[in-house]
């Protein structure tokens, strides 16, 4: 569907087929939202004031992330959801991810930003993809998340390099490649108003999140099997208008906000929540429910119709032609738990930080 608006609208009015690419978006990432609203019962608490919880969704933002977890891009996405622009969610993500089954191509009829971690390429690909979302029709929010995914061996191999480049030591989250983010503000701070800084934290008592345990509904209950895993997320707003204007200011005020985090991630360590922010209300909508139980209720009727009308189980190619079938799916959803998995992300080299060629990468391992 996406393919034959992109080739049949979209060259008539641009503006109408980004309207409908929103829909067909939304109802594809709300399948994604219910696995972790309802299958998986994962409960996402948001701290914030009320003036950015009351304004969020209602502009352009781009949203800057640590990247604690295999999920957090599915967290990005069920906030935007709950702001009311899931299908203006978009994300600087790898070139490969383009690739996954259905998810990835719906990501590039999206207007998602993918790069190579070659900065010759890279930067053209950032200034290219953000003109071209000046005249985007609707409040659109754009995920950068921390370069990559948080693990022990990241965070030991990024203390060193702190250490040898004396800056600070981080203890909680890696320290941030800032050529992209200083590209990516440089050419969106005449159309964007706001940044969104969001903290995501996992408390103690909550097993970590992962594709493999929302798809099989392990996160919800916690190792003592008596509550809902919880992730926190911790919001705070700035405007763009208030950020510097060189290169180099603005790169040390990328840094600064990740040592602002790994203090904040301390206070969560002790606390195992966000104690000194009010906590918002998101709920948890029926949206995504109602959209499963129609896809389940028009694919089975379907499938009911085209059996009888096909007898495709009378003969062995008809169950052969089936179990292929299952097969392409099976193999459809390995890929997506593999790629989201932090093991498989690439490592850090150590001259890849904010003074290397290489740009920061969300791995939103979206499947999309």
């Amino acid at each position: 569907m996406n393919a034959i608006c992109y080739v049949l609208v979209r060259p008539l009015s641009k503006n109408t087929y980004r309207k409908i690419n929103r829909v067909l978006a939304e109802t594809l990432w709300l399948e994604l939202v219910w696995i972790v609203d309802w299958w998986a019962g994962v409960k996402i608490k948001v701290f914030t004031d009320n003036e950015t919880f009351n304004r969020m969704g209602k502009e352009h933002a781009l949203v800057v992330c640590n990247h604690r977890s295999d999920i957090d891009w599915l967290v990005g996405w069920i906030l935007a959801q709950r702001s009311g622009c899931l299908g203006r969610a978009l994300a600087v993500t790898k070139k490969s991810s383009k690739f996954l089954p259905v998810t990835g191509w719906s990501m590039w009829f999206s207007e998602y930003l993918f790069l190579e971690r070659n900065w010759v390429k890279d930067e053209s690909t950032i200034k290219s993809g953000l003109q071209r979302l000046k005249d985007f029709p609707q409040p659109f929010w754009l995920l950068f998340v921390e370069g990559t995914r948080f693990t022990e061996t990241k965070l030991k191999a990024a203390q060193e390099y702190a250490a040898s480049s004396e800056l600070p030591i981080p203890r909680n989250v890696l320290i941030p490649r800032t050529k992209g983010f200083v590209s990516t503000v440089i050419n969106m701070r005449s159309f964007v108003p706001v940044i969104y800084d969001m903290t995501v934290a996992i408390p103690k008592s909550s097993p970590p999140p992962t594709m493999l345990r929302l798809f099989k509904g392990q996160p919800s209950v916690s190792p003592n099997h008596c509550c809902w895993c919880h992730v926190h997320v911790h919001i705070k707003c700035h405007s763009m208008k208030d950020l510097p204007e060189s290169d180099e200011a603005i790169a040390q005020w990328c840094i600064d906000q990740f040592v602002a985090k790994d203090a904040l991630l301390d206070k969560h360590i002790a606390a195992d929540t966000f104690s000194h922010q009010q906590e918002q209300n998101i709920g948890r909508p029926m949206k995504s429910l109602a959209v499963v139980l129609s896809w389940a209720c028009i694919l089975t009727l379907g499938a009911m119709k085209f059996l009888h009308w096909s007898n495709l189980f009378s003969s062995w190619k008809g169950m052969a032609l089936s179990a292929l079938g299952l097969g392409i799916i099976t193999l459809c959803m390995h890929i997506l738990i593999r790629s989201s998995q932090s093991e498989r992300s690439t490592p850090a080299k150590p001259n890849d930080h904010h003074h290397s060629e290489s740009s920061p990468q969300t791995d939103v391992e979206k499947e999309k």
